[in-house]
């Protein structure tokens, strides 16, 4: 699974971004010219705050940061409008080669609000979202959009937000039915005693109770937790033939953790890693890197969502072979999806640049 970045920038994304030459030099004359006038208002003004009445050493340290900041902001704002057009030029046509749509604002549902309550996401007090992709992808309904959140730490002059999770929520229809609720995290996500004395028997999210699940398999058991309201389901939903699968895709684009929630036939996953898809530019020298940049970032999230859907596995509720055992073996289980193997760009993902 793979957009063909060489036909789309030999086709219309080619021709439609050849036609914003005009747009990326306006953008950078208005932000020239916004940066010049801000200076020539600016610095009179720091100079008599400076070289002027007697004022307290760090009023004059606020206010002369605090007016660089607004001249610099203003003057950006022309190349930020700019770099989204392109970046929303870019990822729609990678988008629509998928046959899906692409969206740069997004608005958060349902999804996140199961992820936020099972403990996908950390807590946090201020969040931003941006990059959504969306529609039917190999048969399977696909929402998948970035997260940005951030916690207030500190107190007084030491307050300050910290990003407590960057990454991706994806939220897919599984490919078979089920019923049960089940999270799959980290090994140690929920250790009693502090820390101390193993994993917990159970956890509760707003009342509802999950469960731990023994694994047969040692690999699995070190790597991963398992909870859920329906043990046997659960091993069918999710076993350890594919764990290293997982990881490796992990380390493809350099995410940090992955955490899976199977509920009411949907999986939903949080991906926590760094900025991806930022495909605009001002220099149109960069916009086929760029767009396969994006491309291959889109591949193995989607590749990865695909594989843990596992849509060729048998019937959990209707075939009950598939239960005859605590899981199936490694063997006999059938084969996942393949994603698209990713090559990781010297740089890292969502490398950004003017």
């Amino acid at each position: 699974m793979r957009a063909d970045v060489n036909t789309l920038m030999q086709g219309d994304l080619g021709q439609w971004l050849a036609e914003q030459t005009a747009m990326r030099a306006a953008a950078k004359e208005r932000a020239a010219s916004r940066w010049t006038w801000g200076a020539a208002l600016l610095m009179p003004a720091l100079a008599f705050l400076w070289f002027g009445p007697e004022w307290g050493g760090s009023f004059r340290f606020i206010v002369t940061v605090g007016g660089l900041l607004l001249v610099g902001i203003w003057g950006y704002q022309p190349i930020a409008a700019a770099k989204k057009a392109i970046k929303v030029g870019i990822n729609s046509a990678i988008a629509r080669s998928y046959g899906i749509d692409y969206e740069h604002d997004v608005e958060p549902g349902p999804e996140f609000e199961a992820a936020r309550r099972y403990g996908l996401v950390p807590s946090f007090d201020d969040s931003s979202f941006e990059d959504r992709w969306f529609g039917t992808l190999e048969g399977h309904a696909f929402n998948l959009y970035e997260a940005h959140l951030q916690e207030e730490r500190g107190s007084g002059k030491n307050r300050r937000r910290v990003t407590v999770f960057r990454g991706v929520i994806i939220q897919m229809g599984f490919g078979r039915p089920f019923h049960s609720t089940t999270l799959l995290q980290r090994a140690g996500a929920h250790r009693k005693w502090f820390g101390l004395g193993g994993t917990k028997d159970s956890v509760s999210f707003d009342g509802h109770r999950l469960d731990y699940v023994d694994q047969v398999h040692p690999a699995f058991a070190e790597k991963f937790g398992l909870f859920s309201d329906d043990q046997v389901e659960a091993r069918v939903l999710v076993h350890p033939s594919y764990v290293e699968h997982l990881l490796r895709l992990e380390s493809a684009f350099g995410a940090k953790e992955l955490r899976a929630l199977f509920s009411r036939g949907e999986v939903i996953l949080a991906v926590e890693g760094r900025d991806l898809f930022e495909s605009g530019t001002l220099n149109a020298d960069e916009d086929r890197m760029r767009a396969e940049e994006a491309a291959e970032q889109f591949a193995a999230l989607a590749g990865l969502a695909l594989a843990i859907n596992q849509n060729e596995r048998g019937r959990v509720r209707d075939e009950p072979s598939a239960l005859a055992g605590s899981m199936p073996d490694q063997a006999s289980a059938t084969p996942l999806p393949d994603p698209l193997p990713v090559q990781r760009p010297a740089g890292g993902f969502g490398r950004k640049g003017l």
